[in-house]
């Protein structure tokens, strides 16, 4: 009876159990059924909103700035040679490599033994011509009164002639008498011819002596030429270059001694290209008169200098491109001849020109204008200039409007933004003050042994750059700037 009542109840169980599987297998499939049979419902998709920068597109008058590297040069650079050949006697206290002179300085002497002796030759020689055209003056003198005196006695004698002629005619003379009167008579003159050719060649003498003086006279100027060509003089204030001979040296005609430069009338000469001279042309097609400013690269420090653009070259030069523009430097102080420097050139001035981030215009020439709703616009621009990290442009759809600072591929013409724009409050126009560091004294020890033997910075700017480094705060920018150079 046990066994039965629990098999019962181990029945009862199993019915029971599969009951309640089946009754969750139907709950289940028919919730599965009912998912299946539900339409799909998605949630409303929001549009996204990007945050981007923008700037105010202003028009107004803008002066484009050209950019070019260019080289200084001396308007006035003259190569000293020896006009005549000989042994270097004497140099100047100054003759070397960045010596400066005055003009008029004597800077070199030549032995002048050879030249002073054709000197007094040339000096004998004029005596002796003077000597000559004295003694054919005196010549001619002698030989113009023995032509009077030749004259007088053919008077006489023509006068005899007639006397003897007159005699004969009335019965008094005879024959001989007139013949003998008429051949002394022809005697006479024969003497006066004779006279006359001796007066002109004294005149011809006289001719010969004062081309004989003329030519004299002439290699007595040549001669004290030569003389004074042994002297070297300086023609203008400047310094000395490429030195080249020294005390006791032979030197022959023509040979360059040194090169002498004047370092007050520097300019800058730069290649710019065939449009970029364009611009610089006025009405007329002559160069502007435009401002230059030329800035120098040493260790530590700038050198400015500013000056006026003064011509261009005649021609392109070869298997060149572009223009060679000059610029004439109003003051070149701390630059020297050959140094490279960057020139900006002041171009005419545009007028309703929008400057603008170099970022904001892509390679279309469009921009990015907010629109109504904060929506995206596309506007077309015309791109004038680049001026660094700007652009200079025209547009009439821009102007006045707020325009997309940067492109991204994210962005585009419908696409809803949110605009983030400049702050413009006093702070942000208050011009920062350059960052200042305290130095170590071994830090600041090493710079100043580096700045003082560094021989390629000019004087002053080394002076200036050692004063600031005396200060207690030196400034950052010329700190890493004399570490970079020196490896530190």
């Amino acid at each position: 009876m046990r066994f039965l009542r629990q098999s019962l109840i181990g029945l009862v169980l199993a019915a029971l159990s599969l009951g309640l599987l089946a009754y969750a297998g139907s709950i289940v499939g028919g919730a599965v059924q009912e998912r299946l049979s539900e339409e799909a419902r998605t949630p409303p998709a929001r549009e996204r909103v990007f945050a981007v920068p923008v700037v105010r597109a202003e028009a107004g008058t803008e002066t484009p700035i050209l950019e070019a590297f260019g080289e200084i040069a001396s308007r006035r650079t003259l190569e000293l040679r020896a006009a005549t050949a000989g042994r270097v006697i004497e140099l100047a206290e100054g003759f070397e490599d960045g010596g400066d002179v005055t003009k008029g300085q004597v800077l070199v002497r030549i032995d002048p033994a050879n030249a002073e002796a054709a000197l007094a030759r040339a000096e004998a020689d004029l005596l002796d011509a003077e000597a000559e055209v004295r003694d054919a003056d005196r010549a001619l003198v002698l030989a113009q009164d023995e032509e009077q005196a030749a004259q007088v006695q053919a008077n006489l004698q023509e006068r005899a002639f007639r006397r003897q002629q007159d005699l004969q005619e009335r019965g008094v003379g005879t024959a001989a008498a007139v013949e003998s009167a008429e051949l002394a008579a022809s005697s006479a003159r024969q003497a006066v011819l004779a006279r006359r050719q001796v007066v002109t060649t004294a005149e011809a003498r006289i001719d010969q002596a004062q081309t004989q003086l003329v030519r004299a006279r002439i290699a007595l100027d040549e001669a004290q030429r030569t003389l004074d060509d042994t002297t070297v003089t300086a023609p203008f204030d400047g310094s000395l270059s490429d030195t080249s001979v020294v005390a006791g040296r032979l030197v022959s005609a023509n040979e360059q001694l040194a090169t002498l430069i004047d370092p007050g009338a520097l300019e800058v000469r730069f290649r710019v290209s065939t449009a970029q001279f364009s611009r610089l042309l006025d009405e007329d097609g002559r160069v502007i008169r435009a401002p230059v400013s030329v800035t120098l690269d040493v260790v530590g420090i700038d050198l400015a200098a500013t000056g006026i653009v003064s011509r261009a070259s005649a021609g392109g030069g070869d298997m060149q491109t572009g223009r060679l523009v000059f610029a004439r430097l109003d003051s070149g102080f701390g630059f020297k001849p050959g140094d490279f420097v960057t020139v900006a050139v002041a171009e005419p001035p545009l007028d309703e020109v929008v400057r603008l981030p170099a970022s904001a215009v892509d390679a279309a020439n469009t921009v990015l204008v907010l629109g109504e709703d904060n929506r995206l616009e596309q506007a077309e621009v015309t791109l004038l200039r680049r001026q660094g990290d700007d652009v200079l442009v025209i547009g009439d759809d821009i102007v006045g409007r707020d325009v997309v600072e940067a492109r991204s591929p994210l962005l585009g013409e419908g696409i809803s933004v949110r605009p983030l724009r400049p702050q413009t409050d006093a702070t942000s126009e208050t011009p920062t003050e350059p960052e200042m560091v305290e130095l170590t004294d071994e830090r600041r020890a090493r710079l100043v042994a580096f700045v003082e033997a560094n021989q390629r910075m000019p004087a002053d700017a080394k002076e200036r750059v050692l004063a600031s480094l005396a200060e207690t705060h030196v400034p950052a920018q010329m700190v890493a700037r004399l570490e970079s150079r020196m490896g530190g």
